[in-house]
C-alpha cells in the first residue's frame, strides 16, 4: 500500500548515523530504492552480523538520494513510497533482532531462517499483518509469548532449533495453516494444539515425543501430519477419526501396534517404516480405500492379510526388511507400480523373480491364482490383452485396465497392431519392459495426451528419443536396467514427472536436466557410476523427497547436501566415500543431513 510520509520530528538522517561504525556489509542504496517501490527486500546471504538501521527505518527516514537530488519526476516521488511487506534476511550471521522491528508494521512475510538467533524480540507482537514467519535453522531455545499475538499468521516454520516447549496461548493463532516444529527437542505437545482449527499441515518429526494428545483428532482440517523420528510407542485411537487426513508419517518410532482408521477415507499415504509392528490385520486396512502409498519396511511383520488385495488404489507397497515368509497370491491383482520385498525370508517366491522387479512378481502371483483354480473369475489376466502375435487384440481388456502391455516378449519392435488398437480407447499406462528394444517406439507419441506412467525397464536403450519428451502428462517413468549414460535436455518439458527410475544404467554424472524438473519427488539412480551431485541445484528441487544414490562412485558427499531438508529418504550405501561413516548412515536420512550441515564451512 502506498502512503504519503509525514514530516519527521527527528533528524531525517538518523537511520544512517552508524555508517562509520562496523555494522557488517552495508545495504546498496539501489536495493533500498527498489524496495521502496516494490515493498520487498531480499538481503539473504550477505554475511550480516546485524540488521542495518536503514532497513528497519526504510519507511520512516527520508531516502539518502532525496538529499542529493531536489527535483523528482512523478515516478520518483520518495514520499509516495510502498510500505515494506516482504523482508528476507536468511542465511546470514544474525544473533539477535532489534525491537526496531516494530517500525515495519506492514510486513506480511518475514524470513530469517539459517541464522544464529537465540531469541526473538518482544516487538514481534506489533507485526499485526504478518502472514508468514520462517525462523527455521536457528538456535532458539524458547519462543516469546508475544508470538501468540500474530492473529493473521498462516505459516510458521520453526524447524531445526532447540525448542523444548511451546508457549501458552499458542492456540490463539487461529489462522495458522502450516506449522513446522520438526528437529527440535520437544517432549510433549500441548493438548490446546487441538484449538488450531485452521491447521492443514503439522510437522512434529525429529523431536522427543513419547505420546500424542488424543485431542489432536479435533483438528478437523488437518491433511498432513508428520511424526517421524520420535519415541512414540502408541498412537491414540482418536487419530483414526481425522476425516481430512491425507498424509500420515510415523516412521522411526517404537510402535508395536497400529490404530484403526475408520474415518480416514481421504488417507493417501501411510508411512510406518522402521517401527516394531508385528501384526497387520484386516481391521487396519478395511477403511483405506484411497491409499496410494503404504510403507511398512523395517518392522517385524510375519504375514500379509488377504485383505491387502482390496486396496485397489494402492500404487506403492514397501514390505522390505520384515519377517514375511509368504505372500497372498491375491496381491497379484493389485495395480502396483512399486513393490519392495527385499530382506524377507520368503519361501514361496524365488529370489530371481523378486530381482526382476514389481511387475514380474505380480505376474507370478497372478499365475499362482490360476494354478490353484481360486478366484479364477476375479483375477487379472496374465497379460492385459490378447497379443497381436495371436492375431487379435482384446479391446475390452485395454479399455478396462487402461494399460498397454507388451512386456516380457524379448521383442525388438512393438507391433503396429498394438497401437492401432488404442485409437478409440483411453490408455494411462504403458508397459514395454523386459524386451530387446534399442529405441523407444515412435508411435508412443500418439498417446501423449493421456499416458501417465511408462515402464521401459530391462531393455537395451542407449538414448532417449524426442518422442518420449512430448508426453507432457507423464508422472512416472521407469528406465532401469538399460544402457543409458545421459538424458536429453528436452526432458525438461516433462513438467508433471514425479518419479524417475534410472537404476542399473551407465550414468557417470547426475543428469543435469533432472535439476530443472521441479515436480520430481523421487529420483532413483542407484547402481550406476555417478561421481558427484550438485547440492545447490539439488536444493532447488523443492518437491524431491526420495533420492537413491546407492552403489555409485561418490568419493565424497558435499556437506551442502545437508541443506536439502526437503529429503525424507536419502540412500548413500555402497559408495567409496569415507564420511559419513556407516554408523551415521544407519541412523537414517535426518541424521545424515544434520551431520552434513554441521560440516558446512563457516
Amino acid at each position: 500500500m502506498s502512503r504519503q510520509l509525514r514530516a519527521p520530528r527527528f533528524d531525517p538522517r538518523a537511520g544512517f548515523h552508524a555508517e562509520g561504525k562496523d555494522r557488517g556489509p552495508s545495504v546498496p542504496q539501489g536495493l533500498l530504492k527498489a524496495a521502496r517501490s516494490s515493498g520487498q527486500l531480499n538481503l539473504a546471504g550477505r554475511n550480516l552480523g546485524e540488521v542495518p538501521q536503514c532497513v528497519w527505518r526504510i519507511n520512516v527516514d527520508i531516502p539518502e538520494e532525496a538529499n542529493q537530488n531536489l527535483s523528482f519526476s512523478s515516478t520518483e516521488r520518495w514520499w509516495d513510497q510502498t510500505d515494506l511487506t516482504k523482508l528476507i534476511i536468511s542465511s546470514n550471521k544474525l544473533q539477535s533482532l532489534s525491537d526496531d522491528l516494530r517500525l515495519l508494521p506492514a510486513l506480511t512475510v518475514l524470513d530469517i531462517h539459517d541464522n544464529q538467533l537465540t531469541s526473538l524480540p518482544s516487538a514481534i507482537r506489533e507485526l499485526d499483518n504478518l502472514q508468514k514467519l520462517n525462523v527455521s535453522h536457528n538456535k532458539l531455545k524458547i519462543l516469546p509469548e508475544e508470538i501468540t499475538s500474530l492473529k493473521n499468521l498462516r505459516t510458521l516454520h520453526l524447524q531445526h532449533n532447540e525448542l523444548t516447549c511451546i508457549p501458552e496461548g499458542f492456540e490463539h493463532l487461529s489462522c495458522l495453516e502450516d506449522l513446522d516444529l520438526s528437529s527440535n527437542r520437544l517432549a510433549t505437545v500441548p493438548a490446546d494444539f487441538a484449538l488450531l482449527s485452521s491447521l492443514l499441515r503439522l510437522n512434529l518429526s525429529s523431536n522427543q515425543l513419547k505420546n500424542l494428545p488424543a485431542e489432536i483428532s479435533r483438528m478437523k482440517r488437518l491433511k498432513h501430519l508428520d511424526c517421524d523420528a520420535n519415541l512414540l510407542e502408541t498412537v491414540p485411537p482418536d487419530v483414526g477419526s481425522m476425516e481430512s487426513l491425507e498424509l500420515l508419517y510415523l516412521r522411526r518410532n517404537k510402535l508395536r501396534v497400529l490404530p484403526e482408521f475408520p474415518s480416514c477415507r481421504q488417507l493417501k499415504e501411510l508411512h510406518l517404516a522402521e517401527n516394531q509392528i508385528e501384526k497387520l490385520g484386516a481391521e487396519h486396512l478395511q477403511h483405506l480405500q484411497a491409499i496410494l502409498v503404504l510403507d511398512l519396511r523395517g518392522n517385524k511383520l510375519r504375514s500379509v492379510p488377504e485383505e491387502m488385495a482390496l486396496l485397489q488404489s494402492l500404487e506403492r507397497l514397501d514390505l522390505s526388511n520384515n519377517d514375511i515368509s509368504s505372500l497372498p497370491c491375491s496381491l497379484g491383482n493389485l495395480h502396483l507400480k512399486f513393490l519392495a520385498l527385499e530382506g524377507n525370508p520368503l519361501r514361496t517366491i524365488r529370489r530371481e523373480i523378486i530381482a526382476k522387479g514389481t511387475q514380474e512378481v505380480l505376474k507370478y502371483l497372478r499365475s499362482k491364482i490360476k494354478d490353484d483354480r481360486t478366484n479364477q473369475n476375479d483375477s487379472v489376466p496374465e497379460t492385459a490383452m490378447t497379443l497381436p502375435s495371436e492375431a487379435r487384440v482384446n479391446i475390452h481388456a485395454i479399455a478396462t485396465l487402461k494399460l498397454l502391455d507388451y512386456s516380457d516378449k524379448q521383442a525388438t519392435l512393438i507391433p503396429d497392431d498394438l497401437f492401432d488398437a488404442t485409437k478409440t480407447t483411453l490408455i494411462t499406462s504403458i508397459n514395454f519392459s523386459k524386451n530387446q528394444l534399442c529405441e523407444i517406439p515412435q508411435r508412443i507419441v500418439e498417446l501423449k495426451e493421456m499416458v501417465l506412467d511408462i515402464n521401459l525397464s530391462f531393455n537395451k536403450l542407449s538414448f532417449i528419443s524426442h518422442e518420449l519428451c512430448l508426453l507432457q502428462k507423464l508422472t512416472f517413468l521407469d528406465l532401469r536396467n538399460n544402457f543409458l549414460s545421459s538424458l536429453p535436455e528436452e526432458m525438461s518439458s516433462l513438467t508433471k514427472l514425479q518419479t524417475i527410475n534410472l537404476s542399473f544404467n551407465r550414468f557417470k554424472v547426475f543428469p543435469e536436466v533432472l535439476y530443472r524438473i521441479s515436480t520430481l519427488e523421487a529420483v532413483l539412480i542407484s547402481n550406476n557410476q555417478v561421481g558427484s551431485v550438485d547440492p545447490q541445484k539439488m536444493k532447488l528441487m523443492e518437491n524431491l523427497n526420495t533420492l537413491d544414490l546407492q552403489n555409485n562412485d561418490l568419493l565424497q558427499i558435499p556437506p551442502e547436501l545437508g541443506n536439502c531438508v526437503q529429503l525424507r529418504t536419502l540412500l548413500l550405501d555402497g559408495n567409496p566415500f569415507r564420511v559419513p561413516r556407516a554408523a551415521i548412515l544407519m541412523k537414517g536420512t535426518a541424521a545424515v543431513l544434520e551431520y552434513l550441515r554441521d560440516r558446512i564451512p563457516a
